[in-house]
Parts: structure tokens; C-alpha cells; sequence
């Protein structure tokens, strides 16, 4: 398993941006699928974002289609989330998972990661 950091989260305007980050510890990054996922308070957690180890496949929730995206860079073992026109209903915590098991793994379902951050507050003002 690798070890998750987020950062990069903070308070911004309603139609604002904002790029949240995830460093990822060790030397096999390239080979884990990455996925970004939010929980607001109240609510489960949901789906954002996910990408192949390559970054050539890319999976978004409907919810922030053609508003965030999301990349990797393997030599920084990092993975982003570039957040534009937020809304306040985007206000949560952002946390970033990944996982090597390609066993019954699909982009949008918590349970299909095995790392997770400690999460990331987003906090969207109207």
C-alpha cells in the first residue's frame, strides 16, 4: 500500500478555482489507479475523479464534468484535481485513494481502493 497526503484545499468564491494535490509515498506509483472523492458533512462519501496509472484513462462524476480535472504526474508521484467554476454545493472534504488490485476494481466505488489521505477541506462561499 502507499501512503496519501493531500493538500491544496482552502475557501473560495462561488465560480472560483482551486487545485488540490496528492503526494503518493514509494517507487510504484505508475502502477496504481488513483481516484478522487469528496464527503460533505451528513453525506456519504462520493466519487469525483478517477485515472488509469498511465493517466491515459480519465472517469469523472456527472456532478463535475467539464469543471474539474484530474492528472498525474508519476515522476512527482503526484496525482491533481483542478477545480474550476466551484460551486457551493462542491463544498466537502477531498480525500484521494489508490489502489494496485485490479480484482473487481471500478473507478467509482470506495471500496474498490485500498490507500486513502487524510483529506482535504474545500470550502465553496456564495
Amino acid at each position: 500500500q502507499v501512503q496519501l497526503v493531500e493538500s491544496g484545499g482552502g475557501l473560495v468564491q462561488a465560480g472560483g478555482s482551486l487545485r488540490v494535490s496528492c503526494v503518493a509515498s514509494g517507487r510504484t506509483f505508475s502502477t496504481y489507479a488513483m481516484g478522487w472523492f469528496r464527503q460533505a458533512p451528513g453525506k456519504e462519501r462520493e466519487f469525483v475523479a478517477g485515472i488509469s496509472g498511465s493517466g491515459r484513462t480519465t472517469v469523472y462524476a456527472d456532478s463535475v464534468k467539464d469543471r474539474f480535472t484530474i492528472s498525474r504526474d508519476n515522476d512527482k508521484n503526484t496525482v491533481y484535481l483542478q477545480m474550476n467554476s466551484l460551486k457551493p454545493e462542491d463544498t466537502a472534504v477531498y480525500y484521494c485513494a489508490a489502489t494496485n488490485s485490479i480484482s473487481d476494481f471500478t473507478y467509482r466505488t470506495v471500496q474498490s481502493y485500498t490507500s486513502w489521505g487524510q483529506g482535504t477541506q474545500v470550502t465553496v462561499s456564495s
